[in-house]
């Protein structure tokens, strides 16, 4: 506010000054004019009148002496400065003995008795009055006008802000035990209460989270329970009667229940690798269809059901344990659900290699196509068939895929039973070369 006042008293001074010396100039002219036809004793005394602007005006003769003047000049000159003819020129300030404060300015002129000057002081008092005022009413309501806009930004921020602290305040008491307690919304639909909806969201996702971590802690106690009192029974049983360990019981009982421990604990560090965005590890091309071919063969020799494959090349770009094993937990998913068919499809369409697993089992309802992918799910319909899984196996097909930037889905197959498709982006050499071989 000082700044913008000082500028604007500048700015108005020199508006003023110009002003002035512009009239006192315009005087000089007319009474020049005048003078060519007239003698100074004929001047017209409207022109040798004042007014806001115009303080004082002499006529000078050849000689230097005053023979016209306004009401109140001075009977001597103003001043003593030598004019060209026809030319005029600003003389600066001048002060006279009686007080006055003028801007001169001075006219050469020609007039039948011969050569006179003009001289016409603009009145400085009327542009200094105008400042003065100007400056005290600035000076009043500047700060007047400070003290009400920061009243006014004070209340109106205050109250937009309001909403924010009573979020920060709720926000401030919500615990991991209270992740199902929201933040207000304003009603206004402000981007404050947009901040409060995304806070909102975020507290669910929070909410979500942690649920599953909790649900994730529990079903892998769960499941290492199992195999862990197995294997303590069997060693305590071994302790108490030495002759009971024998061949059978390790066979039977310690090294699957270990081998089933260890597959366990391999699955839960793959899925907190990706969980941490550390997959895939080693990135090279990957022949899809020589993975899946070796599973073909695996299934034909080790499964009572019928394997049905159209395998066509796809090369992907990837970690080859991690598309294997993905490829495997979809062959072992199928197996165990298959009545008797499993059918394995492999091929490139459009720049993206396409692998599809299906089985005749008894499918999957649709409403738990996203639900098999989390972890530690297992549909009702297949507890019995799929005693020994941990759950898991779908689980980390879905975060090999995404890692290698593909997708997964499931559908149904024709005929009743169920699809699982995976889409990854293929090497352009392997649909090249296969166009290139048809």
């Amino acid at each position: 506010m000082g700044l913008a006042s000082a500028a604007m008293l500048l700015v108005l001074y020199h508006t003023l000054r110009a002003s002035t010396q512009q009239a006192a100039q315009a005087r000089a002219g007319q009474l020049v004019e005048q003078l060519r036809s007239d003698a100074p004793a004929d001047l017209d005394r409207g022109l040798l009148g004042t007014d806001g602007q115009v303080g004082v005006i002499q006529v000078l003769d050849g000689r230097g002496a005053v023979v016209a003047a306004s009401v109140g000049a001075p009977v001597t000159p103003l001043v003593s400065e030598t004019v060209a003819p026809g030319k005029s020129m600003f003389l600066g300030r001048i002060q006279t003995a009686g007080g006055g404060d003028y801007w001169m300015s001075a006219r050469r002129g020609v007039t039948p008795a011969g050569p006179v000057t003009v001289l016409v002081g603009g009145d400085r008092e009327p542009v200094e009055t105008t400042l003065a005022t100007v400056a005290v009413l600035l000076g009043v309501s500047g700060p007047v006008l400070v003290v009400v806009v920061a009243w006014a930004t004070y209340v109106l921020i205050g109250g937009a802000l309001r909403p924010v602290e009573r979020i920060r305040a709720r926000v401030a008491t919500i615990s991991t035990e209270q992740l199902d307690e929201r933040v207000p919304v304003p009603p206004n639909g402000d981007e404050i209460a947009h901040l409060a909806e995304t806070m909102n969201e975020m507290l669910a996702r929070l909410q979500a989270g942690h649920a599953a971590q909790r649900r994730f802690v529990s079903d892998a106690s769960h499941e290492l329970r199992s195999p862990l009192a197995t294997i303590s029974t069997a060693l305590e049983l071994a302790h108490n009667r030495p002759e009971m360990l024998d061949a059978a019981l390790i066979d039977e009982s310690l090294i699957p229940e270990a081998q089933r421990m260890r597959d366990l604990i391999e699955d839960l560090l793959l899925l907190a690798r990706a969980d941490e965005r550390q997959l895939p590890g080693r990135v090279n091309d990957v022949d899809l269809d020589d993975i899946l071919e070796v599973e073909n063969i695996r299934l034909q020799g080790n499964s009572g059901v019928t394997v049905q494959s159209f395998i066509t090349a796809a090369r992907v770009t990837g970690d080859p344990r991690q598309l294997a094993r993905m490829v495997r937990n979809l062959v072992d998913n199928a197996a165990r659900h298959a009545s008797t068919t499993v059918e394995l499809h492999c091929g490139v369409r459009g720049g993206t290699a396409v692998l599809t697993i299906a089985d005749d089992g008894p499918g999957i309802p649709r409403e738990q196509w996203t639900r098999v992918f989390d972890r530690f799910v297992r549909l009702d319909a297949s507890r019995a068939r799929d005693a020994g899984g941990s759950g898991l196996g779908l689980a980390i097909v879905a975060e090999i895929v995404a890692a290698h930037r593909g997708t997964v889905e499931i559908g149904d197959r024709d005929g009743g039973g169920a699809r699982i498709t995976v889409t990854v982006p293929a090497n352009p050499d392997s649909y090249v070369a296969a166009d290139a071989s048809r």
